[in-house]
């Protein structure tokens, strides 16, 4: 058996869809969750905020523009920390989704193309409707909070 039957064929740069979130952290250990909007793909899910990064542009930076974008807030990237990482497979297409803390953010959070926000305890996450690669992350956002 040759190393490729043995570990599938190779995945294409093309066929990779890198994403980006955040787990944005209160005060009081509770996480920022949006819920995607009516006439988009897994609308009513609850997922964390964030989105696609662009081709030559950073994870810091594509978090710091989707955060903007959806949330209204200018983070400061220097304040974000890598937590952990998911990967799921989407069909023809593989999903790498990168998440980090962030703990510090100017302003108020508002849904700006999200259905709803709802501030959660991480235990409570459990019990949310969420995309595939979101559930994973619960765990460590329980260790850490």
């Amino acid at each position: 058996m040759s190393v490729k039957e043995t570990l599938g064929s190779p995945q294409k740069r093309s066929d990779l869809m890198l994403v980006v979130a955040a787990a944005l952290i209160d005060a009081d250990g509770r996480v920022l969750v949006q819920q995607r909007p009516s006439g988009k793909p897994m609308a009513g899910l609850w997922e964390f905020p964030g989105g696609k990064i662009d081709p030559g542009e950073t994870p810091e930076a594509a978090l710091r523009r989707e955060l903007h974008e959806e949330l209204g807030i200018a983070i400061d990237t220097s304040c974000l920390a890598p937590a952990v990482f998911a990967s799921e497979s989407l069909g023809d297409r593989h999903l790498l989704l990168l998440l980090y803390v962030l703990r510090k953010w100017p302003g108020i959070p508002e849904p700006r193309h999200a259905s709803a926000l709802e501030w959660r305890r991480p235990v409570e996450l459990h019990r949310l409707d969420m995309p595939p690669a979101d559930r994973p992350l619960i765990g460590l956002l329980e260790a850490l909070v």
